[in-house]
């Protein structure tokens, strides 16, 4: 559900961007309205970001080999990071450049009914795309708000998407506020000025993204809510003395690797311990099926002040 809402929200975009670049290039050519090259410049940007996203999802969906045992699921986030780098350097840098070259060097605009009907219909294209990717978001995003979930989701296309599209909103109405200002006073700079507006746009939402991308390429671990219920299903084991230590890691938004070191009797069979690992491993799966890597180190607890301990890490014991 996740990955076919991320694609219908990724291709709603770029179809839009492509439309509305093509669409910006035309007003640009005819008017010589910066605003328009700034904005042209960013949407085909946006077609670029989109494709690279479906790549991305393309290339994570490869099978684990010998090279990459654990799969190529976290392609995904490398693809997220180059787009808030395409975003910040091909929209950003240039549109800044642009609207600085265009306040030191104003020119009057010609056919100016042409930029404002462009706007217009690429604000209700833009409009189209940011209500398919919220619809999907809708989807997945369960009771966070809109901050939390950019902030947390480990499937990065479609927060993507939406900072892209809202980015692309807010640009289009400080254009249209450039070049509606330019016509009625007559005066370029105000041209100029939304342009340079627009880059600072996209960089900052670029930085945003290349934060958020960058904690997923370091590796981020579940969420405090998936963490308890792992923990839950190790403790509410019978054979289980008590949980020593686990780790967790996301492989890729929809693969989490679970490793633990868990405590069973001391008197048990190596068979026993054995059916019991295969068990926890059911538990776990069943708790959080994204869980799809595990490994359970058996070992024997001893308390924190005991001789030799085995862990100094910290013990949730089983429960009763």
């Amino acid at each position: 559900m996740s990955t076919q809402g991320s694609t219908r929200a990724i291709i709603a975009a770029m179809l839009a961007n492509l439309g509305i670049a093509l669409a910006k290039f035309v007003a640009f050519f005819f008017s010589g309205s910066s605003s328009m090259l700034g904005e042209g410049v960013h949407s085909l940007a946006d077609t670029g970001n989109q494709i690279l996203l479906l790549r991305g999802g393309a290339v994570s969906r490869k099978k684990a080999d010998a090279e990459h045992p654990f799969g190529h699921g976290r392609e995904r986030y490398v693809y997220a990071f180059v787009v808030s780098i395409i975003l910040f350097s091909v929209g950003g840098v240039f549109s800044i450049y642009e609207g600085v070259d265009k306040i030191e060097h104003p020119h009057p605009l010609e056919v100016p009914w042409l930029p404002i009907a462009v706007l217009l219909i690429a604000m209700v294209l833009e409009g189209f795309s940011l209500r398919t990717a919220v619809k999907e978001s809708n989807h997945v995003r369960g009771k966070d708000n809109w901050l939390q979930f950019i902030r947390h989701a480990k499937a990065p296309e479609l927060p993507v998407v939406l900072l892209e599209d809202v980015a692309a909103l807010t640009g289009l109405v400080l254009a249209f506020l450039g070049v509606g200002l330019t016509i009625i006073t007559g005066n370029s700079v105000f041209d100029g000025i939304g342009t340079l507006a627009i880059g600072v746009l996209l960089v900052i939402v670029a930085i945003i993204l290349g934060i958020e991308t960058k904690s997923l390429l370091v590796g981020e671990g579940a969420s405090p809510a998936d963490t308890v219920r792992i923990r839950d299903a190790i403790n509410a084991e019978s054979s289980v003395d008590a949980l020593i230590h686990m780790k967790t890691l996301y492989l890729g938004p929809e693969e989490l690797l679970v490793a633990a070191k868990v405590a069973f009797g001391a008197s048990m069979r190596l068979t026993d311990v054995a059916t019991a690992i295969n068990s926890l491993e059911a538990r776990i799966r069943e708790e959080v099926p994204i869980a799809r890597v595990i490994y359970i180190e058996p070992d024997i607890y001893l308390p924190p002040n005991a001789e030799n301990p085995s862990t100094d890490a910290i013990v949730i014991k089983a429960a009763d």
